[in-house]
């Protein structure tokens, strides 16, 4: 049964009225403490936690698990000299537990050797042949891993039955058994909401060391750089002790005394200062990263820890290039992955696993952010494998809700290895089984999810007119960072806007830079990353962007980073004149109790509204609106677009709100009015006005429009006459092929209306246009 791709929904935001002591004690822009309470921190003391590490109470190391037999095992093996081999891994936070753990265990006086296994010849993990011959060559007594381990049964059961003991720090998902290794320090042994559940392996490794430093009483920030790297490129949760360590170790990391990094940051030409997430995500890390999925990442080490100028100089040039190649490699590998699926549609659109079969040129290093990129494209699970033998080996990426692990351990009898997160995950099968794999795991999302694939929420924060952006509103949300997973950034929208210049950018031509202008004819320039081959649509469109302050040779300026857009449902309206005066009456609760005060005031003052009007007093529906000096409105209008049209009609220099809210109307109630009208259509022979079945609900025409569609396409009446000649045929009582879909159209525009009244009811008044 094919599957059917997913569309976006737009979720507007919800103003929430946060208590006044909680928003004078946080201050600033009333975002921030909207923000703060939609991310469910609604109490003084972990809002200002959360804004401020120095006001947060870390835990304390003891917490995890198996922590203090592990540093009790290593203190006594540095006191006594033994050989301790630390067993790391290629990715960024790998590299930072690796260097880590042995700088650490070096100052301390340790005798101290390291492994980090090469991605293309071995994998993750800790296989049992490399074991064995790196046991041959430093006979060490002592075997601690890091960012890895948890699932290495055997190579586990092989050393400690030579007498080395094993640590195992790591923060992959649990196996159903743990390996029986002399101690295991993991979060996922810790319940959910406790704060060090989503550390990743640097920070579980660091965790370690804070408890071996304490026996002496030594200091351990100096560490911090190395963590915050590991946290970002690791994309973990930024919540709890994983966000606190972030925001201590940022400004470390922006003034490191570590030689490398100094090297790399000038060569990226990377300004360290005020060093923010962005820049190690989409600087830093990429080019730690090419020296895993490239070459051989036991290099990371002296790269971190050198003192030696020349030596630094040489490895982060060797970074550079290796970045350089990296790029080369993805886009080259990205293009045959679209011409593969561009010439199999069914790829996708019968698989809800997108699982792409490719040559051995398809490096392995590089195909889990190909898997990336095109999992942003079609919002679908990816897997990209790789010739390797008689084997395909691969990395898979997922969607939200969507746990790629889950689906991949339950084709575990098809596979040789497998591992991973809910995100993201490796494996590799015998060739001859791809085509077998591909419908086992299609089964396997149906049975698990359902036959239809989710629907990608884009959640914007607030919707800004392009006027009321500046560096000083910039700077007030910022405090929310350091954003990233678990706390992301804010996603801002305008809507209804045009686009007056559409240029590419970039070295490659890949990237475009669109000027645009919104409704009062504010202009703004938005970059588009990885956007050259993307039709943009016509008309006026609704962007979602990210907002931020970049350094473009030495200047800083509003970066706008678009996001998301679509075509728009607001058709831009100029108002008249200067923009009207409101009186915001809002916050009386009962809205007859002002009716009569303002009209004594206001002797010229029209009322609009519509399906529930004001008892005694008259009042107008949008289409009866005439010019007049003062409005009150007392519907809230379903959208922007309807009150710019109402504003444009009237003219009024003020304009009068109140509390007046309509209940939201679930589809139900709604379906009912519009079937209500259309037999009262019927009954009568009238001709058909959308725009007055509209006003009589106070909905949109395009929501009463998606309604006549749900009862045709449902079969209950023929309406396909009933545009150009009034007439309303029987229908024919089947359900059509698109009635899901129309059914799924109507839901999100009643709760894109019911989401805008909400914000009409309670947002700041300077942002109503």
């Amino acid at each position: 049964m094919p599957m059917r791709n997913s569309s976006s929904e737009w979720i507007f935001p919800e103003i929430i009225k946060t208590p006044d002591y909680f928003r004078s004690q946080i201050g600033g822009y009333s975002i921030v403490s909207q923000t703060l309470f939609k991310r469910g921190l609604s109490t003084v003391e972990s809002a200002n936690g959360f804004l401020n590490p120095d006001l947060y109470s870390p835990s304390p190391p003891d917490q995890l698990p198996g922590i203090q037999k592990t540093a009790d095992r290593l203190n006594n093996a540095i006191l006594k000299k033994e050989t301790i081999l630390v067993w790391g891994d290629f990715d960024v936070d790998g590299q930072t537990s690796t260097a880590l753990l042995v700088s650490a265990i070096r100052e301390l006086g340790g005798e101290v050797f390291f492994y980090i296994p090469n991605r293309a010849q071995e994998s993750h993990g800790i296989t049992l042949p490399s074991l064995k011959n790196i046991i041959n060559k430093y006979q060490p007594t002592l075997l601690i891993t890091c960012d890895t381990g948890i699932d290495a049964f055997d190579s586990v059961d092989f050393a400690q039955s030579l007498g080395i003991d094993v640590l195992i720090t790591d923060h992959h998902q649990l196996p159903r058994e743990i390996p029986a290794a002399h101690a295991v320090v993991n979060p996922n042994l810790l319940s959910e909401d406790h704060p060090l559940f989503s550390i990743p392996g640097v920070g579980v490794a660091y965790k370690v060391i804070e408890q071996l430093f304490s026996f002496e009483d030594r200091p351990t920030d100096h560490f911090l750089d190395l963590v915050a790297l590991g946290i970002v490129a690791d994309i973990a949760q930024i919540s709890g002790d994983t966000r606190y360590l972030l925001q201590r170790g940022l400004p470390i990391l922006s003034r490191t005394p570590r030689l490398g990094l100094k090297q790399l940051y000038a060569n990226a030409n990377l300004n360290p200062e005020n060093l923010a997430e962005d820049q190690i995500s989409f600087v830093i890390a990429p080019r730690l990263n090419a020296l895993g999925r490239l070459d051989d990442a036991n290099s990371c080490v002296d790269f971190f820890t050198t003192s030696d100028k020349r030596l630094a100089a040489d490895l982060a040039k060797r970074l550079e290039d290796l970045n350089a190649q990296r790029q080369q490699l993805t886009e080259t590998i990205f293009k045959d992955a679209i011409e593969l699926l561009n010439s199999n549609p069914d790829l996708f659109e019968e698989f809800p696993v997108i699982v792409l079969d490719g040559p051995a040129s398809w490096n392995p290093g590089v195909i889990g952010i190909v898997a990336s990129r095109l999992v942003e494209q079609y919002h679908q699970p990816v897997i990209m494998l790789s010739k390797d033998g008689d084997h395909a080996r691969g990395s898979a990426r997922s969607i939200q809700d969507v746990s790629i692990s889950d689906l991949i351990s339950s084709t575990s009898d098809l596979l040789t290895r497998y591992g991973g997160h809910p995100m993201a995950a490796g494996l590799s099968l015998p060739s001859a089984d791809v085509s077998i794999f591909r419908r086992t795991i299609a089964e396997s999302y149906r049975t698990m999810i359902g036959d239809v694939l989710p629907t990608q929420q884009i959640m914007i924060d607030e919707i800004l007119p392009l006027q009321s952006i500046s560096r000083d509103y910039i700077e007030e949300f910022n405090r929310l960072a350091p954003f990233g997973a678990g706390n992301p950034n804010l996603l801002f929208a305008t809507r209804g806007v045009s686009v007056s210049s559409d240029k590419t950018i970039g070295k490659n031509l890949n990237h475009r830079k669109l000027t645009v202008k919104d409704s009062p004819g504010t202009s703004a320039e938005v970059l588009w990353w990885n956007s050259s081959d993307i039709d943009l649509p016509p008309g006026p469109l609704d962007i979602a962007y990210s907002l931020g302050i970049s350094s473009y040779r030495g200047q800083e300026q509003i970066q706008m980073t678009l996001k998301h857009l679509r075509p728009s449902t607001e058709i831009p309206i100029f108002i008249k004149d200067n923009k009207p005066l409101f009186i915001d009456h809002r916050q009386i609760a009962d809205p007859y109790d002002i009716l009569p005060v303002v009209l004594s005031d206001y002797p010229d003052l029209q009322i609009w509204a519509e399906f529930s009007k004001p008892d005694g007093f008259d009042s107008h529906t949008r289409n009866g609106l005439i010019q007049s000096s003062q409005l009150l409105i007392w519907t809230p209008p379903p959208n922007l677009s309807v009150l710019k049209k109402a504003l444009d009609v009237v003219s009024p220099s003020k304009v009068i709100l109140v509390s007046n809210t309509l209940p939201i109307q679930n589809n139900k109630e709604v379906l009912e009015s519009i079937l209500g009208m259309l037999r009262h259509l019927n009954e009568k022979g009238k001709d058909y006005n959308p725009e007055l079945f509209a006003q009589s609900i106070a909905q949109t025409s395009a929501l009463v429009q998606t309604g006549l569609d749900w009862f045709h396409s449902r079969g209950d009446y023929d309406l396909s006459l009933l545009r150009n000649e009034s007439k309303i045929l029987p229908g024919a009582g089947n359900i059509t092929k698109s009635f899901n879909e129309i059914n799924d159209k109507f839901t999100k525009q009643l709760d894109e209306i019911a989401s805008y009244r909400s914000y009409f009811a309670n947002a700041d008044i300077r942002y109503l246009l």
